[in-house]
């Protein structure tokens, strides 16, 4: 349900209903659908560099030009497809990203059928959510120990633009780590 007051809410959503829905119903609850977090994974690959808000307003372009971040589609693409969506104007037209993507949904597949993708990202945190008492948005780290180590394990099983700082945006997206402030309704 979405908290009306802005009062107490984590300033970082500010006032864009798109960006409030999603503090306020999505963004730090834990999350164990390997599929849900492989969407996320990527979508936070694709913010490398850029708001989160602009890929968030872009989200259901990339579900549409992704085939809804099925791996198992996704993993079997090649040039051709990264061509046609270098033209598509829904989504952020990046190659390398686009690419990364490709890449990243055959890791999920090799990930997912050895050990489960859901339980190898949440092997960071050792499989509860770690709950920080932020008081303001100067205590929230970009990046921690944990993250570091979920960036270099994923880079070695074939991601990319997933480095300590994008991952740990993830940890905290889907709720691995809670960074609500304190405070904060959603918390």
């Amino acid at each position: 349900m979405e908290n009306t007051d802005n009062s107490m809410r984590c300033p970082w959503c500010g006032t864009d209903p798109l960006y409030i829905a999603y503090h306020d119903c999505e963004w730090g609850r834990p999350e164990r659908d390997p599929y849900r977090l492989f969407e996320l994974l990527c979508l936070e690959s694709f913010q490398a560099g850029l708001s989160w808000i602009t890929v968030l307003r872009k989200r259901e372009a990339f579900r549409a030009a992704l085939h809804g971040f099925r791996p198992e589609i996704l993993a079997t693409w090649g040039e051709a497809e990264v061509t046609r969506l270098l033209q598509d104007p829904g989504i952020i037209r990046h190659r390398g990203k686009i690419e990364a993507t490709l890449r990243a949904a055959r890791a999920f597949l090799q990930i997912e059928a050895a050990e489960g993708f859901s339980p190898f990202l949440w092997s960071f945190v050792g499989g509860a959510p770690l709950v920080n008492h932020p008081a303001s948005m100067a205590q929230v780290p970009a990046s921690t120990p944990q993250s570091e180590a979920m960036s270099k394990a994923l880079k070695a099983r074939g991601f990319s633009f997933v480095g300590p700082t994008i991952t740990y945006a993830f940890m905290q997206a889907a709720g691995l780590v809670n960074d609500h402030l304190a405070g904060c309704p959603s918390r």
